[in-house]
């Protein structure tokens, strides 16, 4: 079989028509900190588009494991219920929309979650870590 030039460009110009690819968001989540000192939960970007997004995190601590859940709010200033006896916020009572749970110190997760417009939270739930600071907001828009 003999292939013309137009009919290989043609062929290419329809394989790449037909395979769509769709960007995901992509969030860098930087945690921080050791017990007994403030921690911090940081974001490259504290705002970004409805759709796809993929948070990469990062444990920057020496010794500390952190995890890092995503929960979407009613509202930007919804109250976040937290439990004084355990140092901890009841998740129970939170939308999660998913984790990256135990990372150890230097480690790094992924998490992917399809976002709709509102108002985010990201913290690391483990005990008193909320308390140290580990915590940021993310809004999502149209």
């Amino acid at each position: 079989m003999r292939f013309t030039r137009h009919t290989i460009v043609a062929a290419i110009v329809v394989a790449g028509m037909a395979t769509p690819s769709f960007a995901s968001t992509i969030v860098k989540v930087v945690e921080g900190g050791e017990g007994g000192g403030p921690m911090t939960l940081t974001l490259d970007q504290s705002t970004v588009k409805a759709g796809e997004t993929t948070f990469t995190v990062h444990n920057d601590a020496m010794t500390e494991e952190h995890e890092m859940v995503l929960v979407k709010l009613k509202s930007a200033d919804q109250k976040i219920p937290y439990i004084d006896a355990k140092q901890r916020i009841d998740e129970k009572r939170l939308k999660s929309m998913g984790e990256v749970s135990e990372l150890k110190p230097g480690a790094d997760g992924t998490l992917k979650a399809k976002l709709a417009p509102g108002a985010y939270l990201l913290i690391c739930n483990i005990k008193g870590h909320y308390e140290a600071g580990m915590h940021a907001t993310l809004s999502v828009t149209n």
